[in-house]
């Protein structure tokens, strides 16, 4: 599984990382994590509020720190596709 953080690194998107990395950890899955500070590569993702998540390719969030829990229903739904 590949998750990304789209963002500039501000306090937000350090917070969303910090609760990907829980939700990861929670779900006991391995995951690449990638901080995504490029603003032409955020573009191609339609990105226009950070910081934005990534799961596979799939966007699952723009413009808000996801908690834990959403992130874990998050993972699960792309699994299970």
């Amino acid at each position: 599984m590949n998750i990304k953080i789209l963002g500039s690194g501000c306090k937000k998107c350090l917070a969303l990382e910090d609760n990907v990395k829980a939700a990861v950890e929670a779900a006991g899955m391995e995951a690449e994590i990638e901080k995504v500070t490029d603003i032409v590569e955020m573009a191609r993702y339609g990105i226009m509020s950070t910081p934005g998540l990534v799961i596979d390719e799939q966007v699952a969030s723009t413009g808000k720190v996801l908690s834990v829990t959403q992130i874990a229903e998050h993972l699960a739904r792309i699994t299970l596709q």
